[in-house]
């Protein structure tokens, strides 16, 4: 892939940890027994998307891969809380798609929205101020902060083009853009001068405008890696519209027939959905072509298929600015640019829960902590109602509560898990 156009990266991102609560008493002349008063530490930072409209390109993601945000700040005396870590904001181009790794689940479509917290960070640990009731007046402990939450992530980037240019390399697709654009690809007389995608906007009226996208040409086995295509099919896949660029002239001795078909067959293997796409046939280079015999059977071809056919000359400017004006039609009775719908759904960490857990009886207060118990905690939406359900079922499943009878729990007893107090019930 050429260094200068990246659009697919993967990253590692950490929102922060929470900042522990803090012990401490109100000490003030003449106040006896001021009581607790220590804070609760700061929430940690989250990872945040945002869109940058000024990047075309995953390039900044290239050497840099991992993304961690700040933890939060220790809670302090006089109940004040410690500061929330600063959020870490990662800036994407518009039209990036975000999946977790592993499963290849699209997380989110970045070209729908401006902003999007890819994690949060842990919830800070409560001071000992929360934990004073009129039996317990002088807690001598606080919580630990939750950690943050660690996932690989790939970013994929799919241009946001209405209309995509597709056909063999060398065909004139990067001549037509120039033309009907104000993009300046490079363009020259051999295969593959085109080696990333290029963008433009097409000018037709004050209302009247659409981006058509010149896709790097695509060669017979491209959609099992061959040539340029198989990095480039991506970008076609939000096009509402495709125009096939054929060479009618016959200057390389191909038949503009088998080409049509061949690079129909390429998108079809990629994705089928590209088969059924609205698509618009132009043969190219007329101006040089010897006789019309090419061009009048790749149009016969098309008509037979139903699909609008158009005689160009992109290098003479011949019959393309016509194409653009049916192009703008065809796109408005056409659904919007797709916006990918999220399918990643969040599952349960595997936690190991073998590893004995601290607990300590603080009059009728039982103190639990534990590596494995903070990792699960930061895993579980209490807001969720078969969240709350599983994050029970596994602490009976690591034998929790049998161990906590075992020590002489009684019911009405609290239960302390880190920022989560509870009753106790048989």
């Amino acid at each position: 892939m050429p260094s200068g156009f990246i659009d697919k990266a993967r990253i590692t991102v950490r929102s922060g940890a929470g900042g522990g609560g803090a012990v401490a008493f109100h000490r003030e002349k003449y106040v006896a027994a001021g009581g607790p008063d220590g804070g609760d530490g700061g929430r940690g930072g989250d990872i945040v998307l945002k869109v940058d409209e000024h990047m075309s390109t995953l390039m900044d993601f290239r050497y840099k891969r991992k993304y961690v945000a700040a933890d939060g700040m220790p809670g302090q005396t006089k109940r004040c809380s410690g500061k929330d870590g600063d959020d870490l904001v990662i800036r994407v181009p518009r039209g990036t798609v975000v999946r977790d790794t592993e499963t290849g689940e699209i997380i989110c479509d970045m070209a729908g929205q401006d902003s999007f917290v890819l994690c949060r960070g842990g919830r800070g640990g409560w001071g000992n101020q929360h934990f004073a009731t009129p039996t317990r007046q002088v807690p001598h402990f606080a919580k630990a902060g939750l950690p943050g939450k660690e996932m690989d992530v790939t970013l994929e980037l799919k241009l946001l083009a209405d209309v995509g240019l597709v056909g063999f390399p060398n065909v004139g697709k990067s001549t037509l853009l120039s033309v009907v654009t104000r993009a300046n690809p490079k363009i020259a007389n051999y295969h593959f001068t085109t080696l990333s995608p290029n963008l433009g906007v097409v000018p037709l009226e004050d209302d009247l405008s659409f981006v058509l996208a010149d896709i790097p040409g695509i060669i017979e086995g491209a959609s099992e890696g061959a040539g340029l295509g198989h990095d480039f099919l991506r970008h076609i896949d939000r096009c509402r519209l495709l125009i096939h660029i054929v060479d009618v002239s016959g200057s390389e001795g191909r038949d503009p027939v088998e080409d049509f078909e061949a690079i129909n067959a390429e998108l079809s293997q990629y994705s089928p959905e590209l088969a059924t796409r609205p698509m618009i046939v132009a043969g190219n280079k007329v101006d040089i072509a010897p006789d019309r015999e090419g061009m009048e059977k790749l149009k016969a071809h098309a008509e037979k298929l139903g699909l609008p056919f158009f005689e160009i000359s992109a290098a003479a400017h011949q019959g393309t600015r016509e194409l653009m004006y049916f192009a703008a039609q065809r796109l408005r009775e056409l659904p919007p640019i797709t916006v990918y719908e999220p399918t990643y759904v969040e599952r349960p960490p595997e936690v190991d829960t073998s590893e004995d857990l601290s607990i300590e009886r603080i009059d009728d207060t039982w103190v639990v902590d534990g590596p494995w118990l903070r990792q699960l905690m930061a895993n579980v939406n209490f807001g969720d109602y078969e969240s709350r359900n599983w994050f029970e079922r596994k602490l009976r499943e690591a034998g929790l509560y049998a161990r906590l009878e075992e020590m002489g729990i009684q019911d009405g007893d609290a239960i302390c898990l880190y920022n989560l107090e509870f009753e106790y019930q048989r």
